[in-house]
């Protein structure tokens, strides 16, 4: 099939056959050959445009650091060195150009010597449901801080006229609760929790590829997950309310994932949030 350069972007950015396949006995084995067909494309073809991807993640990491502002932001966490972080999710943060990729950049430019890294964790069309499968891998390797981004994938419905999401709401803030308890009981790690930010909810169901899949949201849905984190009491940095309902066109590439415009303004708002409770983390 012959793909249009955005279509090859959008693949590259949303589909990731390696972390789909990452519990499997030969999961690790799976070459980026491999990678690119399962997408329909030819290797030579999927290997630069993540390269594209990559390298934007890494140019927008400078652009940000050449901000006073942000550099503070940056100088405040409350990290120290040798800090282990995961960042825990959805396609939002499996994108190879998302907020965690951008701010592992930024932590690697700013403070070199800390020797902090952000390592992802985070597979596209997850729910919390299955979250609470993996986040026992997460919790085996003892990081000092869980950034939790899941969610939205909970609030998806299928079909043109849909009764019910994937995961019912109750059933939602079990799972968040439960993701909660066993980051508790089984590490010391310190926890930030980022609301899934709202969709453009007629864009959805019109997109190529979405459309594929049946995907719809409804934003009303979202802000129900999101007033559950918000009152789960832990730090939280609310994306739903801070980005608008639907966020500005220009974040958003099919009205669901991120643009790299718009994982920039994530990775600047996660900053600010995880600032902000810095004293609350400590």
């Amino acid at each position: 099939m012959q793909w249009s350069t955005e279509q090859i972007h959008w693949l590259v950015k949303v589909l990731h056959p390696e972390k789909t396949v990452a519990s499997l006995p030969g999961g690790a084995a799976l070459t980026e050959a491999a990678r690119a067909a399962l997408l329909g494309l030819e290797a030579d073809v999927y290997s630069a445009e993540r390269a594209r991807q990559l390298q934007g993640a890494r140019e927008a990491a400078r652009e940000l650091l050449a901000e006073p502002e942000v550099c503070g932001m940056v100088d405040r966490l409350s990290l120290r060195p040798g800090d282990k972080i995961v960042a825990f999710g959805d396609s939002h943060t499996a994108d190879p150009q998302s907020w965690a990729v951008i701010l592992n950049e930024m932590f690697a430019a700013r403070r070199p010597a800390d020797g902090i890294s952000i390592a992802v964790s985070a597979i596209s069309g997850e729910t919390t449901t299955h979250g609470l499968v993996r986040i026992g891998d997460v919790l085996a390797r003892q990081p000092d801080w869980i950034l939790f981004f899941i969610g939205v994938n909970d609030a998806r419905t299928q079909g043109p006229n849909p009764t019910k999401t994937l995961v019912g709401h109750a059933e939602t803030a079990r799972n968040l609760a439960e993701l909660r308890r066993r980051a508790s009981a089984e590490t010391k790690a310190r926890r930030l929790w980022i609301t899934p930010p709202a969709v453009a909810e007629d864009c959805v169901p019109k997109h190529w590829a979405l459309a594929r899949f049946g995907v719809r949201f409804r934003n009303e849905d979202i802000g129900r997950l999101a007033q559950t984190l918000r009152e789960m009491g832990d730090p939280t940095v609310d994306l739903f309310s801070i980005l608008g309902t639907p966020p500005a066109p220009e974040l958003l590439t099919d009205g669901l994932h991120f643009t790299l415009a718009g994982q920039k303004r994530v990775a600047v708002e996660v900053l600010n949030g995880w600032s902000a409770h810095a004293e609350a983390l400590r």
